[in-house]
């Protein structure tokens, strides 16, 4: 995994969450990832509570393990002159600033170009670049609900409910290194660099999936189900006698294991829940069944019957469980990240991807804000220490 890309230098503009998040999972891939950031205190998540270890956000720290960081007065000339030098030996500048501010600073892709025409440009924004909409506010509640998702989520009669992460900026980072790869993948082959655009807006819709294709098609217009799912039966959380576990049996064969671990093996064939259709169309009489069943032992009770039995079945897990999971540890999920800058080993998600004849993954400290200004100088740009010197001396470099 180490050396995947690692002939790819990446240079990100990253701000809190979406850009950051795409140019971590680069740096997960090998990717020399060099964070650039502003004067007067960087990436604003640098200062986004609600933790902190010796004046470091743990918020940060877990969006920017196996970066570099610079910090460069892109508002001067001499400025975006070095950043252009940076360009110059780098493959891609990712970003996921507000559609035209490249242009302001003077370092969107046709300027770029002109220095490396091989530069891959790739920005994350709201609304697209060239819609109406552009330059309004576009953070994840926003496009959330504007975007549809959070009509089909929460239960039926109550208030609308945002998903409990950042899905569409987090989809949209893995959107972003999508995009990214396969776009270097074409730079090997024509020599000519690309501009990639992930809208948040699009990456909301794109997760509509199957339920758009059913409104395009039928033209109904659906509103949250909570746990469960329109189209199959049984599929939702249930309550047992002490919480709730999940059940999918709506398969053919699961539906009858079902039945069996219930032991109400008369209605399996029963014609009001002998098929799917049926199921659906008589959701409300079966529901109150399973939940007459179910309470009688406990979720741990329940679990070990169904697992059985076959059918498809987990615990609801809090974070914590969820963290502590048996699997969580067989998948290495959760990893040591020694943070050398604050003297902080912190635990963190790690790499869901997995390659088979690689090296481990590899798990770098976030970096102080400029903590390698002077290191990417001298081997990303070739300047000398005299010329790093003058810039810092100036307030251009940092």
């Amino acid at each position: 995994m180490n050396g995947s890309i690692s002939d790819i230098r990446i240079l990100e503009l990253g701000q809190v969450l979406a850009g950051p998040y795409a140019g971590m999972i680069l740096g997960d891939l090998g990717a020399d990832v060099i964070k650039v950031e502003p004067p007067g205190g960087g990436d604003s998540a640098r200062r986004t509570p609600p933790h902190f270890h010796k004046g470091e956000s743990i918020y940060f720290m877990s969006l920017n393990r196996n970066k570099r960081s610079i910090v460069i007065d892109l508002m001067e000339k001499e400025g975006r002159r070095v950043f252009y030098d940076l360009v110059g030996k780098s493959d891609v500048v990712l970003d996921n600033m507000r559609p035209g501010v490249l242009e302001q600073l003077e370092i969107n892709h046709e300027i770029l170009l002109k220095t490396n025409p091989r530069i891959i440009s790739c920005s994350i924004n709201g609304y697209g670049s060239d819609t109406p909409d552009r330059l309004k506010p576009a953070f994840d509640l926003m496009v959330q609900a504007r975007g549809g998702g959070m009509s089909l989520t929460g239960t039926q009669g109550g208030p609308p409910v945002r998903m409990g992460v950042s899905i569409s900026d987090h989809v949209a980072g893995v959107y972003a290194v999508t995009g990214i790869l396969a776009a270097l993948h074409e730079v090997a082959r024509t020599g000519k660099g690309r501009r990639i655009e992930v809208p948040l807006f699009s990456t909301m819709l794109s997760l509509l999936s199957y339920e758009a294709a059913f409104h395009l098609y039928s033209g109904e217009v659906p509103g949250p189900v909570g746990s469960g799912h329109r189209a199959l039966m049984p599929y939702s959380a249930v309550q047992t006698g002490d919480g709730y576990i999940v059940v999918d049996a709506h398969l053919p064969k699961f539906w009858s294991a079902l039945c069996s671990a219930l032991q109400i093996e008369a209605i399996e064939n029963d014609p009001r829940f002998h098929t799917l259709d049926a199921r659906n169309r008589n959701r409300d009489e079966l529901l109150k069944i399973l939940e007459g069943a179910f309470f009688t032992r406990t979720s741990r009770e329940w679990l070990a019957v169904l697992e059985e039995k076959g059918v498809p079945c987990a615990p609801i897990n809090d974070l914590k469980a969820a963290l502590q999971d048996g699997i969580t540890g067989a998948l290495n999920m959760v990893v040591d990240i020694e943070h050398r800058g604050v003297d902080l080993t912190f635990r963190a998600v790690g790499n869901p991807i997995r390659m088979t004849g690689g090296e481990e993954n590899r798990y770098e400290s976030p970096p102080l804000l400029g903590e390698h200004t002077r290191a990417v100088l001298k081997e990303a740009a070739g300047y000398g220490e005299e010329e790093i010197g003058r810039l810092v001396r100036n307030g251009i470099v940092a």
